[in-house]
C-alpha cells in the first residue's frame, strides 16, 4: 500500500511539473480586442484623449502600450491621423482596463526594455553635464 502510495505520489509531482512547463510556454493575452469592436469602434480624437486621460498615462505611455510613436499620438489627438489595424484594436482593448492593470503593464514593457539594454529599470543614469570637465587628482 506504501509503495503504491509512493508511487502515485511521485507520478503527482511529475504531472503537475510538466502542468507548470506548458503554462509558462502558452503566451499571456494582452491588449486584444475582437474584429467586431474594432469594426464597430469610433474612435475620435477627443476620444483618444479621454481615454489617455482616463487612464492617467501620458502621450509617451499611449505611445509604448499601442507600439506607435508620440508623434503618431499626437497626429491621432490632433485629427490629423485615425489609427488603424492593430494600434486600433489596441486603444480599443485599452478601454476595457483600469488604471492599476496599465500601471502594472507600462511596468513590464519597462522592465523588459530595460533588460534588452542591460541596465535595472531603478538603476539612475549619470549625465554629464555640459560645460564642465571632470578633475582627475594626481598622485
Amino acid at each position: 500500500m506504501r509503495l503504491r502510495l509512493s508511487s502515485l505520489s511521485k507520478n503527482f509531482s511529475v504531472l503537475d511539473r510538466l502542468a507548470k512547463e506548458q503554462m509558462q510556454k502558452v503566451p499571456e493575452k494582452g491588449l486584444e480586442a475582437s474584429p467586431e469592436e474594432v469594426k464597430a469602434s469610433r474612435l475620435t480624437p477627443e476620444r483618444i484623449r479621454r481615454l489617455r486621460n482616463k487612464l492617467g498615462i501620458s502621450q509617451r505611455e499611449l505611445g509604448i502600450l499601442t507600439g506607435a510613436t508620440i508623434g503618431a499620438v499626437l497626429s491621432w489627438e490632433k485629427g490629423k491621423f485615425k489609427p488603424r489595424g492593430e494600434k486600433k484594436a489596441v486603444l480599443v482593448a485599452l478601454r476595457k482596463l483600469r488604471k492599476r492593470k496599465v500601471r502594472k503593464m507600462l511596468a513590464e514593457k519597462a522592465g523588459a526594455r530595460a533588460k534588452v539594454k542591460g541596465k535595472s529599470p531603478e538603476a539612475k543614469t549619470r549625465r554629464k553635464i555640459p560645460g564642465k570637465r571632470m578633475i582627475q587628482r594626481r598622485n
